[in-house]
């Protein structure tokens, strides 16, 4: 997308009820961006929309295939900032559920608050919605629709957007000799003490660590 056109789009939005004006000036930050945010600015960073008409070009035969049953209308776009791996302020982005984009929101804002690394986020549709992929990148992701396996009727909570999976390299799925993403540390980074632990589990979500026939540390859901 040119300048000029984020440049329009982002004066159409400042027209738009619903969508405040501090907003529109931090749209043409792309996800991934490491930029410099004074402390008075961070909180417009952190907010969620209906999905932009171009990120749903993105999504759009990756994440949300034809087979789709979630409605677009059920989703939201999250735009928030998130510590890296270095430290630095990085610009990261999310598809999840309408009915914990609060939740999430107010979760990454209190990890961003505290400076708790997360390497990237950006959509899985950066990776052709290949969750393996995605993970082996570390990239924190959430909507990715699919069946659970073993069902063709039933969809997961990835599918309903329902579910975070937090730094998966760092926090790897365990069962039995399977572990996954593939290279993945075996000693997860979170525990029953660690920060993204209780924020989520505050807010109400089940953690895939605590799960009894395998172990799925990078793992909440609603």
């Amino acid at each position: 997308m040119t300048r000029a056109r984020i440049y329009i789009i982002m004066c159409m939005l400042a027209l738009i009820p619903g969508i405040s004006p501090l907003h529109t000036d931090v749209m043409a930050q792309k996800a991934g961006d490491i930029i410099n945010v004074k402390p008075a600015d961070e909180e417009k960073y952190f907010y969620a929309q209906q999905i932009p008409d171009e990120v749903f070009k993105r999504m759009h035969g990756k994440s949300f295939p034809k087979n789709c049953t979630i409605k677009r209308s059920d989703l939201r776009y999250l735009h928030v900032l998130h510590i890296n791996k270095n430290g630095k302020t990085q610009v990261g982005e999310m598809v999840c559920n309408k009915s914990i984009s609060d939740d999430l929101i107010d979760i990454f804002r209190k990890l961003y608050k505290a400076r708790y690394p997360i390497e990237r986020m950006v959509l899985v549709d950066n990776y052709d919605a290949d969750d393996e992929k995605s993970m082996e990148a570390n990239n924190t992701t959430c909507f990715n629709f699919r069946m659970i396996t073993g069902s063709t009727t039933k969809v997961s909570k990835h599918g309903m957007g329902l579910a975070v999976d937090l730094n998966p390299f760092d926090n790897p799925y365990i069962k039995g000799k399977v572990i996954k993403p593939k290279g993945a540390k075996q000693q997860p980074e979170i525990t029953r003490t660690s920060l993204p632990y209780r924020l989520f589990t505050e807010h109400g979500f089940r953690w895939g660590g605590a799960w009894k026939s395998l172990k799925d540390y990078q793992h909440f859901e609603k």
